[in-house]
């Protein structure tokens, strides 16, 4: 008989045996052992053992879930008002048996009880309390298409879709030839720098233990910085797609300045010293609705490999 009950001090291992089993696609790492869920989940300053969740049965742990908040408005502290169910995981051989419904309900219980008036399924940005640098990539983008279980049990739960982001990657193995007039009037005016990343209370809790670096195009005469991405070693997927991986975040061109060029700028200068850095691999990630941002990654080479999903209870 499964029984239910939250988090405590020793189910990591249990948690790290079912993650393993349930979830093996592109988008999800390997984990050897639970320091990576210490660092990532349990080290939060708003991490809640009332809002994970286990399945227990013959005293073994069979699924969990796990739920948590997004930040105020200001990104300076925890808000109850929109709560996220990060993951729900079963172990294949206990699946189709209500598990993971029933872990289900006991997120959606937690988060209402404590405030939450909109229930979303699959953490994005801002809402992505947990599990970055764990799930989805370069960044937290939903539930992604790759776990082909999550869509339809959510459907089938009384989820529907929210909104829908793009995971594109592109291979550093070739040279980062991108043609563009502009270049050359851009790099006698803007210089392409290196500098260190510094996050709002919201983003240094997301990233938790990752060091991420701001790439800059600054004006050569005034110093402003007119356009700017981070970037973060990808440890944990390089392992899961065999090469060196980096994510790039948060690509920024002032808006009075677009269209001139400059995020292409940026990017070409940028994968060329990732490249230099012996990385194989970039990942960026993008709202489906944003063209301008898709068609940047798409002219300097990257292509779509996965679609990440956000959903909303009904």
């Amino acid at each position: 008989m499964v029984h239910y009950r939250t988090f405590r001090n020793d189910d990591p291992p249990g948690l790290v045996a079912i993650w393993n089993e349930a979830f093996t696609a592109r988008g999800e790492v390997h984990l050897r052992h639970s320091s990576p869920l210490e660092s990532y989940v349990f080290a939060k300053p708003y991490f809640d053992p009332a809002g994970l969740f286990l399945a227990i049965e013959d005293k073994v742990p069979v699924g969990f879930a796990h739920a948590g908040f997004g930040p105020n408005s200001t990104f300076t502290a925890l808000s109850r008002s929109d709560g996220v169910i990060c993951v729900v995981g079963v172990r294949p051989s206990h699946r189709r048996r209500g598990i993971g419904s029933e872990l289900l309900r006991s997120c959606e219980s937690y988060l209402v009880r404590n405030g939450a008036q909109t229930v979303y399924a699959g953490p994005a940005a801002p809402i992505n309390p947990f599990y970055f640098a764990l799930y989805g990539g370069s960044e937290l983008p939903g539930f992604l298409d790759s776990d082909a279980q999550a869509g339809p049990f959510l459907r089938r739960n009384g989820y529907g879709p929210h909104s829908t982001s793009r995971v594109l990657n592109r291979s550093l193995n070739q040279p980062v030839n991108v043609p563009d007039g502009r270049f050359a009037a851009l790099r006698k005016q803007y210089e392409w720098r290196l500098a260190p990343r510094a996050g709002s209370w919201w983003e240094e809790c997301v990233f938790g233990p990752v060091e991420s670096v701001d790439f800059r195009l600054e004006n050569k005469t005034t110093g402003q910085v007119v356009a700017r991405a981070s970037a973060w070693e990808m440890d944990l997927f390089s392992c899961r797609w065999n090469q060196p991986a980096i994510g790039i975040v948060d690509v920024e061109v002032l808006p009075e300045l677009r269209r001139r060029g400059l995020g292409k700028f940026l990017l070409t200068q940028t994968l060329r010293y990732l490249q230099e850095q012996f990385f194989g691999l970039v990942e960026v990630q993008s709202a489906e609705q944003n063209d301008a941002a898709l068609n940047l990654y798409r002219s300097v080479g990257f292509e779509e490999v996965d679609v990440g999903h956000v959903y909303r209870k009904a």
